[in-house]
């Protein structure tokens, strides 16, 4: 349940792999589906969770998160097998072991769920301003990188669907 609230919130949020593990519970409104992102140099930006997020982040907080805990106060939405906040080499290892399982071998880290959740924004239409805010990038040109992969969707899209395109 960990695991799959853990890479939900990733491909959902485009979270940062420090985000993630910095995320804290008062970070998460679950009713409002958004949460709060700690990103670099202490800067902090809203971002919706989605539907699927959502429901898998709310069935490891209520059912498999306390078990991990047990009476412990801590704060981290997400924790290791000691019910202590989970680690950065932590997160990489849960993603190598499931890209791995699926026969992507080494080709997958958490930042390629970030990249993902860009790409998949941009090219189902979210402007570059707001994906840089989603993103929590400082700089548009930072965010620009991912048009040229849109680009190249936007060039595909055209030479299949258009009837003059081959001509």
């Amino acid at each position: 349940m960990r695991d799959r609230a853990l890479l939900e919130i990733l491909y959902a949020c485009g979270l940062r792999a420090s985000e993630a593990v910095g995320l804290a519970l008062e970070d998460v409104s679950l009713d409002d589906a958004f949460l709060r992102a700690r990103g670099k140099g202490s800067k902090e930006r809203l971002v919706p969770i989605g539907r699927e997020a959502v429901s898998a982040l709310r069935a490891y907080l209520s059912r498999s998160r306390p078990l991990l805990v047990g009476l412990r106060p801590e704060r981290a939405v997400f924790v290791n097998r000691r019910g202590g906040g989970l680690s950065r080499q932590g997160l990489y290892k849960i993603v190598q072991g499931y890209a791995q399982a699926v026969g992507l071998g080494d080709r997958m880290s958490p930042h390629t769920l970030r990249h993902t959740f860009a790409t998949h924004l941009l090219s189902g239409g979210c402007d570059l301003r707001t994906l840089q805010e989603m993103l929590g990038h400082a700089d548009i040109a930072t965010t620009q990188i991912y048009t040229h992969l849109s680009t190249e969707r936007l060039r595909d899209v055209y030479f299949d669907a258009h009837p003059r395109a081959h001509e």
